[in-house]
């Protein structure tokens, strides 16, 4: 995966946050002082005496509030993506009936999302009374039970971000380690509210924090039929599955779209489009807030070979565009950009791609100055401006595709 899952640091969210809200959003309420609360593990996520119960001690906004999609209907209790290739005619159907069978197993979905998201509330105060220095020292066990306790509420979206939130505890590399933490921990912790107060944030906010949670939703709206520049592929995998992420530019919509794929452990995702084709296909989004992802309604041809180039931005575009990104959804780990006209420079130990009519340069991040990928950027650069694709994220920026000045056919950097 790209090295696009660390997060913004502490001085970059105020000139990356467009309003004063987003600004200040992600900070967790102060805990007052005194030893941790009964229960609590030194420096780790406790269990609180409440643990044992599935409801919350006290009434919470939004609780027991039937857990709906965007158009009206009950999000599934299982696991799974939707399905990409529904006829045409079923998206002009009215929305069929909620059964009430399907409105209690909704509403009793809700009820466990919600004690889950209360629950953890109370473990991150207490991870803070505990302090964040020694939260590495209560071992992977705790993070993991903490874990397993959100998925019991089926919330899979906060169980992952608290085994990274253990990930990061756990490795504590570096100074600014701590301060990484807290910035997750506030992450988190604004999550959890946003869920709880989701009844009075905007449908297109709610839908976002509805995906951050783990619910599964099916890509609605109408579709756009254009044709597809693809960008780049990649995959990723851990222990369950492996995911490729294939992202398309519009030519004619303008719009970057992403396509995403999966496949067991050892068996490739099914989709694939190499970098530098383009498709003529049909694409649905996603609900959420500046969410790119879409699913592949239909293709009209097979994919071919283009000269078509996506339009680039400058360095300064691109951080404007990811601050822009987190006002929409304070979550978002990265942005697609494409740079216009940059020169791959060392820097230090590291390298940067330098802005050739700015006075501005963003860094590559560290995961890809590890990969072949920068070397055949280097080769293609040649000292000479290039335009580049890839992910702008807190730390960096990772390239994934790149053009040579004149004439010639895209370059795979991932």
């Amino acid at each position: 995966m790209t090295d696009q899952g660390v997060r913004r640091t502490v001085t970059q969210v105020p000139a990356q946050a467009c309003d004063a809200a987003s600004d200040s959003a992600g900070e967790v309420a102060p805990c007052g002082p005194g030893e941790p609360s009964p229960g609590t593990a030194e420096g780790g996520i406790s269990a609180p005496a409440s643990a044992a119960s599935d409801a919350p001690s006290q009434p919470v906004p939004g609780q027991g509030a039937p857990l709906l999609g965007t158009a009206g209907e009950p999000v599934p209790d299982g696991p799974g993506e939707p399905s990409s290739d529904e006829p045409e005619a079923a998206a002009l159907a009215s929305p069929p009936t909620v059964s009430p069978a399907a409105r209690r197993r909704a509403e009793r979905r809700a009820e466990r999302v919600t004690a889950g998201a209360a629950e953890l509330e109370r473990r991150l105060a207490d991870l803070l009374r505990g302090g964040l220095i020694s939260a590495g020292q209560s071992g992977p066990a705790l993070w993991e039970e903490t874990a397993a306790r959100m998925v019991d509420a089926q919330a899979p979206g906060l169980a992952n971000r608290v085994r990274d939130l253990g990930a990061l505890a756990s490795a504590g590399v570096g100074a600014d380690a701590p301060v990484r933490l807290l910035e997750e921990c506030a992450l988190l912790h604004l999550l959890a509210q946003a869920w709880l107060r989701r009844d009075r944030l905007p449908e297109p906010l709610a839908a976002t924090v509805r995906s951050r949670v783990g619910l599964t939703a099916s890509p609605e709206g109408p579709a756009i039929r254009d044709d597809w520049l693809v960008l780049a592929q990649y995959d990723t995998s851990d222990s369950r599955l492996i995911t490729r992420r294939i992202w398309l530019h519009g030519t004619v919509s303008g719009r970057t779209a992403l396509l995403l794929s999966y496949g067991a452990p050892g068996r490739a995702p099914d989709l694939a489009l190499p970098a530098g084709l383009a498709v003529d296909a049909e694409l649905t989004p996603y609900p959420g807030a500046g969410q790119p992802r879409t699913a592949l309604t239909e293709r009209f041809g097979a994919p071919a070979p283009t000269t078509v180039r996506p339009p680039g931005t400058t360095t300064s575009g691109a951080l404007a565009r990811y601050g822009a990104a987190l006002r929409d959804d304070p979550w978002r780990v990265s942005v697609p950009v494409t740079l216009e006209r940059v020169v791959p420079v060392p820097d230090g130990d590291g390298w940067q791609l330098a802005d050739a009519d700015e006075d501005q340069a963003l860094p590559v991040g560290a995961a890809a100055r590890s990969r072949p990928g920068l070397w055949r950027l280097v080769a293609l650069s040649g000292g000479a401006p290039v335009r580049v694709f890839g992910e702008c994220g807190p730390r960096g920026f990772t390239p994934l595709a790149a053009w040579p000045q004149g004439p010639g056919e895209a370059v795979p950097l991932c």
